[in-house]
């Protein structure tokens, strides 16, 4: 009998925790670092390897993620060496999906082809914005001139390219936005990551808000207002939305998050990284040791990760519905069904299928496009009829990318 995790597959996250910059928006676990022993960290990556490959005999790997940081620092001997073992441990898929990370200031056209060579067939680029002074708002260290030369020599070398835009930035008006994501468009781009920018607390942006020194963010009808003329914009375009922030033509989806967000297993391997692994009819969250010298260290004595947590039923249906419902597709009730304790409340879907929130069926909920511009709220209605906050917390934590 096939287990649950079979529904969304499998993948593997490997985490490149170093940038050139520290942005002051991000919450990532990635870290400015003088010297890097690239050696070391190619040896750290392939025992971690081997450790993964002893808990997932036979497993069929569907897509590779190498995030960060900024992964298009590591050396291509690096990024070539892991994909060596990873073909070597692992059954792939016909069409195994590789994508690697990169900023515009870190491409050079030798080592994209390189990268090419080892074997990696998607890079996802995180250009941020196409005005410069905005750029420099968010502390990129790049500019359009890079990030456009960047990408040019990216679709050279490579059929598939995406790439990451920030909207709702400080001052940013509708047209403003308007026009820069239709040249954004222009770029005969088949995938785009389209994030309102939150400000995280812990980050220097976080600092400044707490201070009362970082204006002109969009108030909540302007940022609804800007995500509806987001979505507009890219549909007439030719790029759905498939995700909530993620948009691409037939096909091109990414097919790494869709075992995220379909509730499938990976690993997660490399400072800070989460997985979810099913062992024995058990699903586990795993969680790397975050510190880079410490991650490092701990690799050594075959120790890189935290003690695990086994997740109970309800934990999962918890992760199903924060995970599936961000997806256009929704999620299968009958798969929720069978994780659950307890059904949905009717009550409740009913309340929100009579606000246009979702749609339901027999056998899917799917979220309307008036409830996109609310998912937290709609998941949040959901999960109150099921957990207490501790477990909501938690399950909310752990939703973002490992």
């Amino acid at each position: 009998m096939a287990e649950d995790w079979e529904n969304g597959g499998f993948g593997l996250y490997i985490h490149w925790p170093f940038c050139e910059a520290k942005c002051p928006y991000c919450d990532f676990n990635s870290h400015v670092s003088r010297s890097i022993d690239q050696i070391a960290w190619r040896e750290a990556y392939l025992k971690e390897l081997k450790r993964g490959t002893s808990e997932t005999p036979g497993r069929v790997l569907r897509s590779v993620f190498f995030g960060g940081g900024t992964p298009s620092l590591m050396e291509p001997e690096t990024v070539a060496a892991v994909i060596e073992e990873i073909r070597r441990s692992w059954p792939v898929a016909n069409d195994l999906e590789i994508t690697l990370e990169a900023n515009p200031s870190s491409v050079e056209a030798g080592r994209f082809r390189a990268y090419r060579q080892a074997g990696v067939n998607r890079i996802s680029m995180g250009i941020q914005a196409l005005n410069d002074s905005d750029l420099q708002r968010l502390g990129r260290i790049h500019t359009v001139a890079d990030a456009k030369a960047a990408f040019d020599i990216a679709r050279k070398e490579f059929d598939r390219v995406s790439f990451d835009l920030i909207y709702a930035r400080q001052d940013q008006g509708l047209k403003d936005w308007g026009r820069e994501l239709r040249e954004a468009l222009s770029m005969a781009v088949d995938h785009l990551s389209l994030y309102q920018l939150t400000i995280e607390q812990g980050t220097a942006f976080g600092d400044r808000y707490n201070a009362g020194k970082l204006r002109g963010l969009p108030d909540d009808d302007l940022g609804a207002d800007l995500y509806a003329l987001t979505q507009d914009i890219c549909a007439d375009h030719g790029l759905p939305a498939y995700e909530v922030s993620n948009h691409a033509r037939d096909g091109a989806q990414s097919r790494h998050n869709l075992v995220y967000w379909r509730y499938g297993d990976y690993l997660g391997i490399g400072p800070g990284a989460h997985g979810r692994l099913t062992k024995g009819g058990v699903r586990w969250a795993t969680e790397a040791h975050a510190a880079p010298g410490k991650w490092l260290k701990s690799v050594d004595e075959n120790a890189a990760e935290k003690p695990r947590e086994a997740l109970s039923s309800r934990d999962q249906c918890s992760e199903f519905l924060l995970m599936g419902l961000r997806l256009k597709e929704g999620i299968d009730l009958r798969r929720y069904n069978e994780l659950s304790p307890k059904p949905l409340c009717e009550a409740t879907l009913a309340d929100l299928q009579g606000l246009g929130m979702i749609d339901v069926t027999r056998d899917r909920i799917i979220v309307s496009d008036q409830g996109f511009m609310i998912l937290n709220a709609v998941i949040s209605r959901l999960l109150d009829d099921q957990d207490p906050p501790s477990i909501r917390q938690r399950s909310s934590s752990s939703s973002s990318e490992p």
